[in-house]
């Protein structure tokens, strides 16, 4: 028998391991007739469909049905909310009603629109929070319709062109009323427009009646501009929800980028239980004319307990309007829970509201009225500075990322802006962090300046797509000097750009539309734009955002959706295994072994295989998984009990493909540190120098899941070490045994070849360990392949951070390089002093390429602090890489730097052995 299940409702789970394939399900129809029948479990929605019209033949009021193409199913899903399954190509046990009950409804118009958004809303994964969204808005969306029209056109020609529009798209059958039904209201406003004046001339007012949407129309003559010398920012709230305490207190601040453009404001403490009312102003010592445009206000509510803050909930948001207009009136916002963080205030964090209102603190404010017409931003004036050239400049832009500058260097900077473009345009990051954003002049001529500014390159365009750099001319040059990436260079960076996706205040911005275009012109770019995107839907705080480029890429791009449908639906059928494997993990052999046979059962189903067969990998789109090998397929023994999955490839001359699936670890560490490597790889042979480094797929593709692809005709040193000694304890000091094994796989020139490719990869993985801080690196995180390549995986410790026991770092060493490895690289002769030094010419060639390129990785993993990821959580995290790479030392200070750390690493290597002795014995198979 199979293992129990967790939850006798989850009917789903084991499709058919009990031999059961068939599944009691209640019908309700709409004549209101029960029919209870069973149907089988891997049968499609079209085919249930058909089965159910053939009994409901014998049952009562069957003629009043109608047609069977005009009716569809609608269950409750897996999220508790009501699901129509409008495409009925999905089988019953993917679509996993959270009860075996389907109701048959009746057809809407616009079925073809209708499938499109059910066969989106799956793809993509919609989470609670989008679906609320979506709802809250679909309703006039889809009714929605563009008219261009001349200003002069007056209210009543507009709603008879409205009008006829609206017939056109609903069809001439519905009963849509006369004008006289309607009046216009301005969108997302309770303005509306009377009288029969032309457009530009007419006046609003608040009225309480139906009204027509006017979608995009913008009164020209209605925004005034009121940009007060000497009003004072200030707001009125009150906050209600889920902090329970007798004392709870307000702290707010205005933020651009990171930097506080003044003194926070805390409120007075409230002692109420249940709604915290202040009623108070906060008043910010700043002039409203001196805001910045992406100006944020950050607000902290905290219970205070025995003088101590606790229990925090937080909540950005920008003090301008999508329209640049200046927020005014009432607001509330359901607040955040927030991250244990060193500062009470966080601007890095995100702007969107908490989509889980239930428990959520919820917070009212008042913004002032500074005039009855609203205030906006104005636009940017033109400005000259100064010309001189001073020797201190180049020193200045010469520093890295990290680098702080003093408020008399930010002073020069800004002075010289000029002679920064001509002489330093690469500086413009350094230019835009000594700005005075408090000062609405220097705004002004920083946005003339941008204008004239010699275009950057890619590379060193990323870095303005920092949270540092919030303003919005900014962000769409740095996106403009990004039209230079060819595809692969985009590829290469597209991690961090659906990352900074989380910076851009607006949902329509430069940066979306960018990825946008490029996915659509490239599908290898849009496969993965596609998973990077669909893998953080999970997340509250990106959900709508990241589900809304999600449906704009499936919508330019149609074709692509039955492609990436069926790699959903290949993953889900994994997850299911793997739970089953989870669920049944027993430690005795017996049992290890039936659980196996159960997972091979599982994967010969009918479902199981038509979902998993002639699919595009994930990993990578152009290599196509034929079928799965289920006789080589089996479950790894380790904590989450990863599986491992063989693939036929008919595309590679019948070579198989092996990809690993976890369910349970967080993958986007292992996939940042693999594009480092990537990275590291591309920049040393463009220095003509080719490390053999394996950069093997890694993609995580969910919560806590994803893919790894298996290298090929590769093995751990802990099984290689294992194999030549009988004895666990003995194999690590075996230093033959490497190199012993390289000869069992080759002979002759092939020999020497494999020991030249160990030589190589074994140099570049040195160096990029080093400075990527990779700790953890026991003897079954070290690979070596056949033809001698040597590399390393799993990398859940980076930046120095390395484990420890009892308070003691197990790795002493800098990097990995023991005795076996030169033994390795000397042929197997001690004496061999010419390949050793080969070897660390090599390594010392490597680091200073990397060190040339050092703001680069700074900036990539700068981009990545708002991931989430466990071991990068602030900028003292990426201090380690300044210091592996030694910048803003010469090339010599940091080459001997290296050389130091080589020898460590070579004298201190019996450590590593003592290491690898203990994690053999503790893991003997």
């Amino acid at each position: 028998m199979p293992p129990a299940k967790t939850d006798q409702l989850d009917l789903w789970a084991e499709s058919g391991l009990d031999g059961d394939v068939q599944v009691m399900v209640d019908f309700l129809l709409p004549t209101g007739i029960y029919i209870q029948m069973e149907v089988p479990r891997e049968s499609t929605i079209q085919h249930i469909k058909l089965l159910l019209w053939k009994e409901a033949q014998t049952y009562p009021l069957f003629s009043l049905l109608g047609e069977m193409e005009g009716h569809m199913f609608e269950c409750v899903n897996q999220a508790a909310v009501h699901e129509e399954l409008e495409d009925e190509t999905r089988r019953l046990c993917d679509v996993r009603p959270f009860l075996p009950v389907l109701k048959l409804i009746t057809r809407n118009c616009g079925r073809a629109e209708r499938i499109l958004d059910s066969k989106i809303g799956v793809l993509i994964g919609k989470g609670d929070a989008y679906e609320h969204s979506s709802h809250c808005t679909c309703d006039y969306v889809l009714d929605t319709a563009s008219l261009k029209v001349s200003l002069h056109c007056t209210v009543t020609e507009l709603m008879d062109q409205a009008l006829k529009k609206w017939q056109t798209t609903h069809g001439p059958e519905e009963d849509i009323g006369t004008r006289s039904d309607y009046v216009l209201r301005v969108s997302g406003r309770f303005e509306f427009l009377f009288e029969d004046h032309p457009l530009n001339q007419c006046k609003v007012r608040y009225v309480a009646r139906n009204s027509l949407e006017m979608s995009n129309y913008i009164f020209q003559g209605s925004l005034l501009l009121i940009w007060q010398k000497y009003s004072t920012l200030h707001t009125v709230f009150k906050a209600m929800g889920s902090l329970v305490s007798s004392f709870i207190q307000v702290r707010a601040g205005l933020f651009h980028g990171t930097e506080l453009l003044c003194k926070t404001a805390v409120s007075s403490e409230s002692s109420s239980r249940s709604e915290h009312v202040w009623n108070k102003t906060l008043e910010f010592d700043i002039a409203v004319c001196d805001l910045p445009r992406m100006a944020r206000l950050c607000f902290a509510i905290y219970a205070v307990m025995d003088k101590v803050k606790k229990q925090r909930s937080t909540k950005n948001t920008h003090l301008n309007k999508y329209q640049t207009i200046l927020c005014s009136g009432n607001a509330f916002f359901f607040l955040c829970v927030a991250d244990e963080l060193e500062e009470m205030l966080n601007p890095i964090g995100t702007i969107q509201t908490n989509p889980y209102t239930e428990n959520a603190t919820e917070l009212h404010i008042s913004f002032p009225e500074y005039s009855t017409q609203p205030v906006v931003f104005p636009a940017f004036d033109k400005g000259r500075g100064g010309k001189k050239f001073y020797i201190e400049l180049k020193e200045i832009m010469e520093r890295d990322p990290l680098s702080q500058l003093c408020e008399n260097e930010k002073d020069l900077i800004w002075t010289l802006r000029y002679d920064c473009r001509e002489n330093f345009p690469q500086s413009l990051p350094k230019l835009l962090l000594s700005v005075k954003w408090s000062k609405h002049e220097d705004m002004a001529q920083l946005q003339a300046l941008l204008q004239i500014w010699p275009k950057l390159s890619p590379r060193d365009a990323l870095e303005l797509l920092d949270f540092n750099y919030p303003d919005q001319y900014v962000r769409e040059f740095a996106v403009i000097c990004l039209r230079d990436m060819s595809d692969d260079e985009l590829l290469q960076y597209l991690l961090q750009l659906v990352q900074v996706l989380r910076y851009e205040p607006y949902y329509d911005c430069a940066l979306s539309r960018f990825l946008l275009e490029r996915a659509q012109s490239s599908r290898k770019i849009g496969h993965f734009l596609f998973w990077h995107l669909r893998s953080e839907m999970y997340m509250p705080a990106v959900s709508v955002h990241f589900a809304l480029i999600l449906e704009a890429y499936c919508r330019g791009c149609i074709p692509h959706i039955e492609v990436l449908k069926k790699q959903v639906e290949a993953l889900n059928k994994l997850k299911a295994v793997s739970e089953l494997i989870k669920l049944g993990t027993i430690k005795t052999k017996t049992k290890q072994a039936h659980l196996k046979e159960a997972m091979m059962t599982c994967l010969r189903q009918t479902g199981f295989i038509e979902t998993l067969s002639d699919l595009q990998s994930p990993l990578n789109p152009n290599i196509l998984l034929a079928g799965v090998h289920v006789e080589r397929c089996k479950y790894m023994d380790s904590k989450m009990k990863p599986l491992w999955i063989v693939y036929n490839n008919k595309l590679l001359g019948g070579d198989t493909v092996g990809i690993i699936f976890k369910n349970g670890d967080d993958l986007r560490q292992d996939m940042l540190t693999l594009q480092i490597l990537r990275l590291m790889d591309l920049l040393w042979k463009e220095a003509n120098l080719d490390l053999r480094i394996v950069p093997y797929g890694c993609l995580a593709t969910g919560d806590h899941s994803g893919l790894i692809e298996v290298v090929s005709s590769a093995d751990t040193i802990a099984n290689i070490q294992k194999t030549s000694s009988n004895m666990a304890a003995a194999a690590a000091f075996n230093k033959d045994a490497l190199l012993n094994w390289l000869k069992d796989k080759n002979s002759g020139d092939a020999l020497d070849k494999a020991i030249e490719e160990f030589t190589l990869s074994c140099a570049g993985y040195c160096v990029a360990t080093y400075v990527l801080g990779i700790g953890d690196r026991h003897s079954d995180n070290i690979m070596v392949r056949s033809t001698g390549q040597l590399f390393h995986i799993d990398f859940g410790h980076i930046l120095g951070n390395f484990k420890s026991k009892f308070g003691i770092k197990r790795e002493r060493v800098p990097f990995i390089l023991t005795h076996d490895f030169i033994h390795v690289i000397q042929q197997g002769k001690t004496g061999n002093t010419e390949k050793f030094g080969n070897f660390r010419q090599y390594c010392e060639e490597a680091y200073l390429i990397l060190r040339k390129n050092g703001n680069l990785f700074i900036t990539l993993f700068a981009l990545m602090l708002t991931a989430g990821l466990p071991e990068l959580t602030s900028v003292k995290d990426i201090q380690y890489l300044k210091d592996s790479l030694a910048l803003g030392k010469t090339d010599e200070e940091a080459l001997k730097q290296f050389r130091q750390k080589f020898d460590e690493a070579l004298r201190e290597s019996w450590t590593t052995k003592v290491n690898w002795m203990a994690h053999i014995v503790a893991h003997p198979s």
